[in-house]
C-alpha cells in the first residue's frame, strides 16, 4: 500500500493500490480541497501517529457513533454530533453515512478513546489522472494504468481552468490531457462521482 506520510485514506477498491491523503490545516473547513491540504502546520515527528485523525471503512454505525476499521486494521470509535461537519460528494448530514463507506475524520481525542469528530469526508479521493474518453455525462479515466470511470454529477460536478474560479462548463476538457479529480468513491467499483476536476484549457 503506498503512503505519503502517516496518512492513509483506504481507496484500494478503486485503484488497486491506496492513495496518500494528508490532514487538513484550518479546523472546521469541509471543503474537499481541505482534505488534501499541505501539512505545514503539523508538529508531528514524521510518520508518528495523530491521534486526532482517523481513517478506514465503516463497518458498524450505532446511533451516532461510526465504527471503523483503518487500512492498518486499527479500530476507531468517531462520534459524530451536531456540530459535525460530513461531507460526501457535497456538504451532507450524518444520515447520509452508509456501512461499506470509506472515511477520513479528524477531531478530539476524547480520554475514552473515541474520537469526536470535528469534520468527516465519505470515500473521497483525489486521482491524478488522464482522460482517456469523454461521454456523455462520463470521463474515462486513466491513474497508472488502472481505469476509472468518473460520472458527471449535474448541479454538483465543477470543473476548474488553469487555476481560474470553478464552472460547471466541461466542455474545454481534452481527451490524453492530464486532471485532477476529486470526488466520492463509489465502494468496492472502479467508479466516481466528480465533485471537481482541476485541467488545463487550450
Amino acid at each position: 500500500m503506498e503512503s505519503l506520510g502517516r496518512r492513509k485514506f483506504l481507496t484500494s477498491a478503486v485503484l488497486g493500490s491506496a492513495t496518500a491523503v494528508v490532514g487538513a490545516t484550518a479546523l472546521g473547513s469541509l471543503a474537499p480541497e481541505t482534505a488534501f491540504a499541505q501539512e505545514d502546520n503539523w508538529m508531528l515527528e514524521p510518520d508518528a501517529i495523530d491521534p486526532d485523525f482517523a481513517e478506514g471503512r465503516i463497518t458498524g454505525i450505532k446511533g451516532t457513533m461510526l465504527m471503523v476499521t483503518g487500512s492498518d486494521r486499527t479500530f476507531h470509535r468517531i462520534l459524530l454530533t451536531s456540530g459535525t461537519s460530513v461531507w460526501k460528494l457535497r456538504n451532507t448530514t450524518f444520515d447520509e453515512a452508509e456501512v461499506g463507506d470509506g472515511l477520513y475524520a479528524r477531531g478530539a481525542r476524547m480520554p475514552d478513546g473515541v474520537l469526536a469528530a470535528d469534520a468527516v469526508w465519505l470515500n473521497i479521493v483525489n486521482l491524478q489522472t488522464h482522460i482517456v474518453a469523454i461521454n456523455r455525462d462520463v470521463l474515462h479515466l486513466d491513474h497508472h494504468g488502472h481505469r476509472i470511470v468518473g460520472h458527471v454529477v449535474t448541479g454538483t460536478t465543477a470543473a476548474v481552468y488553469n487555476g481560474t474560479p470553478a464552472i460547471s462548463d466541461l466542455s474545454l476538457l481534452q481527451v490524453g490531457k492530464h486532471a485532477q479529480v476529486i470526488g466520492a468513491w463509489r465502494p468496492d467499483t472502479n467508479e466516481v462521482d466528480i465533485a471537481t476536476v482541476y485541467a488545463a484549457a487550450a
